[in-house]
């Protein structure tokens, strides 16, 4: 069963079409991957699926509702939840602040941005869990902006988290990482994927390898494949497209 798909999804930036009739199902449960050599069309697909970019046309369907145009908040509210390939943190505040504010804030209950002290503190317990889930717990009395790399791309996930969702998405989540911090993330990866549906826009094709179960390949725009990686990276069109450039 799918849970978030997309019907001949297009997107057009002053005449250039950067995502053409784009048809995909995410199946419920499973870690997809979304690549492509640059310019293809991934970023802009991941935004639509999001809120953050109005399609041109098609539809945007997540679990049997047309959500197409919804503004970002309204989507993450359904269980949509996404990290970006740019960290966005309150570099001033403590790890555990950050994910407390989060779960704040992703709480419909609650209309105004900050409360008192006392108000917030409901939230301590669930933001600890969190950061245990991440491995952060032994930095929650950190500040965000001292963080190493790898552990401020955690805490971003420990914040998407914190919305509860039913769908993940990833914005190249290893992107910059040494090779440690890669194989942490690929790690923390397989541990939050549980109860969850994944997408994740990637270029190292070693983590794609590692983690999707299927993997979407886009080119100008166009899927050209779709499926188990091993079927995908042996697609002559792949290859030529995306594949050819990278040793698998």
């Amino acid at each position: 069963m799918s849970v978030l798909e997309t019907r001949e999804l297009s997107k057009d930036f002053a005449g250039f079409r950067a995502v053409d009739r784009v048809s995909i199902a995410l199946d419920d449960g499973k870690v997809h991957a979304l690549v492509g050599p640059n310019g293809a069309g991934k970023t802009t697909l991941f935004h639509m699926l999001t809120g953050f970019v109005r399609p041109s046309a098609g539809r945007i369907v997540a679990f049997g509702a047309d959500v197409t145009g919804l503004a970002p908040f309204r989507i993450s509210r359904m269980g949509i939840a996404r990290s970006f390939q740019i960290t966005s943190l309150f570099d001033r505040r403590t790890v555990l602040e950050n994910v407390v504010l989060a779960l704040h804030v992703a709480d419909p209950v609650n209309l105004r941005f900050w409360e008192s002290e006392r108000a917030v503190a409901r939230y301590r317990d669930r933001a600890s869990a969190i950061l245990e889930e991440v491995g952060l717990a032994a930095v929650a009395a950190r500040t965000a902006g001292s963080l190493p790399y790898g552990q401020k791309r955690a805490l971003e996930l420990a914040l998407a988290l914190a919305l509860e969702p039913k769908v993940l998405l990833l914005d190249e989540p290893t992107s910059g990482m040494s090779l440690e911090d890669v194989q942490r993330t690929i790690a923390l990866v397989r541990q939050v994927r549980a109860g969850r549906t994944v997408l994740l826009v990637e270029h190292n094709m070693g983590v794609v390898a590692e983690l999707a179960e299927r993997v979407i390949v886009m080119q100008q725009g166009r899927v050209i494949a779709d499926g188990p990686y091993e079927a995908v990276r042996r697609d002559p069109a792949v290859i030529t497209a995306y594949l050819g450039q990278t040793d698998a």
